[in-house]
């Protein structure tokens, strides 16, 4: 093309295939695969929206205050997340989550340490620090049409894009 040089036919269409290749490529690199889909189902997780989450608050309610969990509730997060690992699922949000009773500001800050200790359970078990968002949502999403203590928990949020 530049210095005089003539490209043939047959070039020029395999050149400007080479960007929509690549983003085939990427395209089917990404989402969940039939397998992950399959665990997600199996734990629990449900679709919303373009993301799987899972309610911890039927397995892991956090009593009023407080941000730590029984053993038998670490237990289950262990296993969760060496399951989430064993079919490749290898990022995620975690978001805790307050009852409504108290100051905004400090449900704020217990709701952020409950999806820290949830976060840390999971890099014990093998997930990397930078590959999980514990974010803390205080009381401003509660659960509709449950009892306030049901909404002192933690959901796990796994992208759909993998």
């Amino acid at each position: 093309m530049s210095g005089g040089r003539r490209v043939s036919r047959t070039a020029r269409r395999a050149i400007l295939m080479v960007p929509a290749l690549a983003l085939l490529a990427a395209c089917q690199g990404r989402g969940l695969t039939a397998e992950q889909i399959a665990l997600l189902r199996e734990e629990g997780f449900e679709r919303i929206g373009d993301d799987w989450s899972l309610g911890l608050s039927e397995r892991i309610l956090f009593a009023s205050t407080r941000a730590e969990l029984t053993p038998g509730a670490r237990q289950t997060v262990e296993r969760l997340g060496r399951a989430l690992r064993g079919v490749g699922i290898y990022r995620m949000r975690v978001e805790g989550h307050t009852d409504a009773y108290g100051d905004a500001a400090y449900n704020d800050q217990l709701s952020q340490r409950r999806a820290q200790v949830v976060a840390d359970i999971l890099i014990g078990v093998g997930f990397r620090e930078q590959d999980i968002v514990a974010h803390g949502l205080g009381s401003r999403a509660p659960l509709p049409g449950v009892r306030s203590n049901e909404n002192r928990r933690v959901a796990i949020i796994v992208s759909n894009d993998g």
